[in-house]
């Protein structure tokens, strides 16, 4: 979980995530190197692991979901939890509330547009819990370069070897989340506008009122 925000992390690191020796850590990460789950890259001394890609960073959120929850012990693991569903980074691109939101704010704006006939950025009945949909019911809308503009993100003329439009259904919120080139290109964008900020060692993101009043105006 600590590596699906996309970072490279230090074993030393993970290790200490995990609350498990640098040994045990090790072990592990050598298995999911010969897996194919895992990259690994030096930097001087030290190794830096990530996962392979998005994919796998689905992945781990599907298992997450169906694994025994771990048991909240304190104030700051509550906090914590509040500030993953409240806004996080899948992989390259934004969940929880403030993902969720801002999907429906693009289809407001006819930034994007349903295909099937369905509101906002809400599930279909038929449609599987915290998984990437191979089919998302959405298209560019008439005024997607306009809005799209205005978030610090061009659309590309030509097409990209990495999908434009990918969808999510977010596992906190159980509704669709934006993800795919855009969904990265908008995240990317927030954060270089000062909208968003990392939270340090956490997936975490936070909204400043800088973000909150444009976004506001916006979407």
């Amino acid at each position: 979980m600590a590596l699906a925000d996309g970072r490279a992390l230090p074993a030393s690191l993970l290790a200490t995530e995990a609350g498990v020796s640098p040994q045990t850590v090790s072990a592990h990460l050598n298995k999911l190197l010969d897996g194919g789950l895992v990259a690994v890259e030096r930097s001087g001394r030290h190794r830096y692991y990530r996962l392979k890609g998005p994919e796998v960073a689905l992945a781990v959120e599907a298992v997450a979901r169906i694994a025994k929850p771990q048991p909240i012990k304190s104030l700051r693991q509550s906090t914590q939890a509040a500030a993953l569903r409240e806004a996080r980074t899948c992989y390259d691109h934004l969940a929880g509330r403030l993902g969720v939101a801002l999907l429906d704010g693009l289809v407001r704006q006819d930034a994007l547009t349903r295909t099937d006939g369905g509101t906002g950025a809400d599930r279909r009945p038929d449609d599987p819990l915290a998984q990437q949909l191979p089919d998302g019911p959405y298209a560019l809308g008439p005024n997607a370069a306009e809005v799209l503009g205005e978030l610090g993100v061009v659309i590309p003329e030509q097409p990209t070897r990495r999908q434009l439009l990918r969808f999510c259904v977010d596992w906190s919120e159980q509704r669709h989340h934006l993800a795919g080139a855009l969904g990265a290109a908008i995240t990317n964008s927030f954060l270089e506008r000062g909208w968003l900020r990392r939270r340090t060692r956490q997936r975490a993101v936070d909204l400043t009122e800088r973000g909150r009043e444009a976004l506001a105006g916006l979407l």
